[in-house]
């Protein structure tokens, strides 16, 4: 029998423990009444990810909530358009593009931003501690998190001109229009967003250098490099200032972890790989059957909508020792799916494991010394966490 979507990742584990229980698939139907195949154990959502002939990427970056007339209106009027470019791409075009972006991320260049992003981290971990010695409470969202990956991604691929703000709320809009259960109302406010922001993007396509100018000397068309960018800003920053702030609010609450920071004994790489299994900002992810086929024993037609449960894959009991516990380095810690598998795995994994690791290093003696007034508030939202303001004092 078919059961309510999960409208957001903190309803997912009663679906979840039901198919870890079964076949590690579960038909359910979303908020608006599309059936899906919702898939949980680790093996089934590494052979969905690493098969794209059989399950294609078309529907990745479809709304989660039909988009109205009255918000298409709104978008087209600012000639709003996203055709397959990264994450929805299955076509002969996307090694190419893929490759374009992967040069400019690439580890070297990610690696030559390390000094700079530790100063970076530094002085601002020194302006929260003395506000905390002060006695005044502080936002690691605000203070440290929200735009750190995006002067970052700046350094490494020419963007436009325009205040973080704008792009952060760009961002922001962006995943609620395409990944939340919305009201009609709604929807035409982030369409007016998104599409008001689309048109700086298509101005910039024509012009930009960096990667925006390797994508037209390589003969992609202007929507092509929009697309490129689109997806830069939304999955190459947002998701890191979120994964920042789930795995800084995560450690306040792992003291023995915080202490082993101190002392040695535990890796600033094996945290972040820990976090990236446990907190990571990505939670579900898309798919469409492509041929009529079978999944663990499912039977699935051809245009099945697939819904890959990442955060699940890395809590499979099959895959990690203690699926629950924050234990940095235990066995299949570093076996999740957090950035995906196969031709569409995240091309900026390396960026957020450095961003990570830097800032992991740089605020754990703050994190050790904080109590929690206010943690972080997460949005309903099929796919990402989207969390805001994390207020911490002494």
């Amino acid at each position: 029998m078919a059961r309510v979507l999960f409208r957001s990742w903190e309803q997912a584990p009663a679906v979840h423990d039901d198919a870890w229980a079964g076949s590690g698939v579960a038909r359910v139907v979303d908020h608006v009444g599309v059936e899906h195949l919702l898939v949980t154990r680790h093996a089934l959502v590494r052979q969905v990810l690493t098969d794209p002939h059989t399950y294609r990427p078309d529907n990745a970056l479809d709304a989660v909530t039909p988009i109205p007339v009255a918000a298409l209106r709104i978008l087209a009027a600012h000639r709003f358009r996203l055709p397959p470019t990264l994450a929805n791409n299955g076509d002969a075009s996307h090694p190419s593009i893929r490759a374009l972006v992967a040069d400019a991320l690439h580890p070297k260049r990610v690696a030559d931003q390390r000094d700079w992003l530790t100063a970076l981290v530094r002085r601002r971990v020194a302006t929260l501690t003395a506000e905390l010695d002060a006695g005044r409470p502080v936002d690691l969202y605000a203070g440290l998190a929200a735009d750190l990956p995006l002067l970052v991604l700046a350094r490494l691929v020419e963007l436009p001109d325009t205040p973080v703000t704008a792009v952060k709320s760009f961002a922001r809009a962006a995943l609620e229009l395409f990944w939340a259960p919305l009201d009609a109302d709604r929807q035409q406010q982030l369409a007016a967003e998104v599409g008001r922001f689309h048109r700086v993007l298509r101005e910039f396509a024509t012009t930009g250098g960096g990667l925006a100018g390797a994508l037209r000397a390589a003969g992609h068309p202007p929507d092509v490099v929009v697309g490129a960018l689109f997806f830069l800003l939304v999955a190459g920053q947002e998701t890191t200032s979120q994964f920042l702030t789930l795995l800084m609010h995560r450690l306040v609450g792992e003291p023995a972890v915080l202490a082993g920071l101190r002392d040695g004994s535990v890796a600033v790489t094996d945290v972040v790989e820990e976090g990236l299994r446990l907190e990571p900002p990505i939670v579900t992810w898309r798919r469409v059957a492509a041929v009529d086929t079978t999944l663990g024993g499912t039977a699935v037609s051809a245009g099945t909508s697939v819904v890959l449960w990442l955060v699940g894959a890395g809590r499979d009991p099959a895959v990690v020792e203690s699926p629950e516990e924050f234990r940095p380095g235990q066995r299949g810690s570093r076996r999740h799916l957090a950035f995906g598998a196969g031709t569409h795995r995240c091309v900026g994994d390396q960026l957020a494991r450095m961003e990570a690791a830097t800032v992991v290093a740089e605020v754990a003696p703050l994190l050790a010394e904080v109590r929690v007034l206010r943690a972080p508030w997460y949005p309903d939202n099929l796919t990402f966490r989207m969390p805001d303001t994390f207020l911490v004092a002494r």
